[in-house]
């Protein structure tokens, strides 16, 4: 079930309020550590409710974001890139492909950084906090930069992008239902964003050799927003670039901890830059 911003907004407040009762109302064993996990959750469902927040909201006229999306197109013309649109041709005579690309897109990003997030809590608590602060910067950010609408590909008439997720009823825009407004944070992909955060952290604190199949999961990103046609490369660019900042950001206020506490004090680092 996908939550509007207000159910999400809702679900954010009510964890907040239980995250934040006093340890002294229950004696159960495991209440600090459940209030820990219920005020970590309110974070994520307050992102996730901005998020959807972001897809209502505009400030300039949908004609602008048509433009802009085909402004993008013409700039990745004289970009060394792959074509977006030769990778969606090549992949729409396999309707398996592309079915596949479309549930991917739909279903697996929000589950994937949940599933994340619950491992760093309880089995790397040390680093948690690191890389829940640069989730939130980092979708704070694109969210932010959402708020200049931009039409995806498949809303491009005449360029000949396919909108896979209409053509085979598989479209999460129709289930949202706030008109085209909704469907025009394209620039920066979050989807994106979430992907190579979630492989870069993995990778970094992981000492299993096959930590690095978590690469599989950006790869396949790339894959999904490209054959749905929900993205163009340079939406991925900017949302890497957004992230890389985000890490650079916590690494300069880390040195300034680090001069105005004596080291002895702070713990050590667990991100040293990108």
């Amino acid at each position: 079930m996908i939550l509007s911003w207000q159910e999400a907004a809702a679900l954010a407040t009510t964890l907040a309020v239980l995250g934040f009762l006093p340890a002294s109302r229950s004696g159960r064993p495991g209440w600090r550590g459940a209030t820990a996990v219920a005020r970590e959750a309110a974070l994520i469902a307050g992102l996730y409710a901005l998020w959807q927040l972001a897809g209502t909201l505009s400030v300039m006229r949908v004609n602008g974001a048509i433009g802009r999306g085909r402004w993008l197109w013409s700039v990745e013309r004289l970009l060394p890139l792959p074509r977006e649109l030769t990778v969606q041709r090549w992949a729409l005579p396999h309707p398996l492909v592309v079915q596949a690309s479309n549930v991917y897109y739909l279903a697996v990003h929000g589950p994937a950084l949940i599933a994340f997030l619950i491992w760093m809590f309880f089995r790397h608590r040390d680093r948690y906090a690191t890389w829940r602060n640069t989730i939130a910067i980092t979708t704070g950010a694109c969210l932010a930069l959402q708020l200049i609408p931009v039409a995806p590909p498949r809303l491009l008439s005449g360029l000949g992008f396919v909108d896979t997720a209409q053509q085979y009823h598989q479209s999460v825009y129709t289930k949202l239902g706030s008109g085209m407004a909704d469907q025009l944070s394209a620039m920066p992909s979050v989807h994106v964003a979430w992907a190579v955060l979630i492989a870069l952290a993995v990778i970094r604190i992981s000492t299993s050799r096959r930590r690095w199949w978590v690469l599989v999961h950006p790869a396949l990103t790339m894959v999904a927003v490209t054959v749905t046609a929900n993205h163009f490369y340079l939406d991925g660019i900017v949302a890497v670039a957004i992230l890389a900042l985000a890490l650079r950001l916590q690494r300069a206020a880390r040195a300034v901890m680090v001069r105005v506490h004596p080291p002895e004090l702070v713990p050590e680092p667990a991100v040293v830059g990108v």
